[in-house]
This record gives structure tokens, sequence and C-alpha cells, in this order.
């Protein structure tokens, strides 16, 4: 009986392995689809940020473009007002 008894250990030894073998496998595809959902997490990051990059490049240029009519708005209404204070002085007023 010892030659079935042997077998039968070999057999829980095998059984052991595979599960540990089973184990390893599946903490590697857990692990690997975690650096893949890491590395697509990664990927919408960067498309994210070149469409904010994108989208501040817009702002600044609409704020510059708003801040140059601004002043050019400020110039004709002190422009006009100079020429109301002249005219009113002009005519007594």
């Amino acid at each position: 009986m010892e030659n079935g008894q042997d077998l039968d250990k070999a057999f829980d030894r095998l059984t052991a392995a595979i599960s540990k073998l089973e184990a390893a496998a599946g903490r590697r595809l857990s692990h690997d689809k975690s650096v893949e959902t890491l590395e697509d997490d990664l990927q919408r990051l960067a498309e994210d940020r070149s469409q904010l990059a994108a989208t501040l490049d817009e702002a600044e240029a609409k704020a510059e473009r708003l801040e140059a009519v601004n002043r050019e708005v400020s110039r004709r209404l002190v422009s006009a007002m100079e020429t109301i204070r002249a005219v009113l002085v002009k005519h007594g007023g």
C-alpha cells in the first residue's frame, strides 16, 4: 500500500502546485489588467490635457482680443469726452 500512499501524496503535491500556479496566473492577469487600465487612463488624461490646453489657448487669445477692444473703446471714449468738453468750452456751456 505504500505505493498507493506515495501516489496519493504525489497527486496532492501536484494539485497544490497547480493551485499555486493558477493563483499566480490569476494575480498576473489581474496585474496586467490593472496596468492596461492605468495605461488607458493615462492616455485619456493626456488627451484631456491636450484638449484643455487647446481650450486655454483659445480663451487666452479671446481675452487678448477683448483687452485690445477694451483699450480701443476706452481711447475712443476719452477722445469723445475731450471733443464734447472742447465744444462745450467753445460755446460757453
